[in-house]
């Protein structure tokens, strides 16, 4: 690999970790090509991408990013980097899910928000609904206190009737 080849794998690790809204750090040690083609897949369906490129050549795409900074201690040995465009929980489902079905990969760690994730807190955020379901929990939780407060005025509305129902009977019999 010469140096314009070199600058320009450096280049788009930077604009991969600008542009993304979550990046990850994966090991890859010991998975075969079509492997790594089948998680590669997986992540572009859901608007991921994976990059495998020299450690050498991650570290200096890096050193301006404030939050992949944090990233430093696990590059080493043979890893990618992961980019979320999009959801970053949905990237970390695929990719914890991936790690389950396949021992030779594995998450190593994460950057999102500018805040570096251990493989526990990624899989936090993996275990998360989508984003879908967490808007219509909220919707739902705000909906409550109205729903209740109809329901309340319903039954009082009701009990009237039954009272003067009974009423009725009482004056009928």
């Amino acid at each position: 690999m010469n140096r314009q080849e070199k600058e320009a794998v450096v280049a788009s690790l930077k604009t991969g970790l600008d542009q993304s809204s979550a990046s990850f750090v994966v090991g890859v040690k010991g998975l075969t090509v079509d492997q790594l083609e089948k998680i590669r897949g997986d992540l572009r369906q859901e608007g991921g991408k994976l990059h495998v490129a020299k450690v050498r050549l991650m570290k200096r795409a890096i050193e301006s990013s404030q939050c992949a900074e944090g990233l430093e201690p696990f590059l080493k040995e043979q890893i990618a980097l992961v980019f979320a465009q999009q959801e970053a929980p949905v990237i970390a489902k695929v990719l914890c899910g991936f790690a389950k079905e396949h021992e030779a990969f594995s998450v190593l760690a994460g950057c999102m928000d500018s805040a570096v994730l251990d493989q526990d807190a990624v899989k936090v955020i993996a275990s998360l609904p989508p984003r879908e379901v967490l808007l219509a929990q909220v919707a739902a939780t705000l909906n409550a206190p109205i729903t209740s407060l109809a329901y309340m005025l319903h039954q009082l509305i009701a009990r009237l009737v039954y009272v003067l129902k009974a009423i009725e009977e009482k004056k009928n019999s």
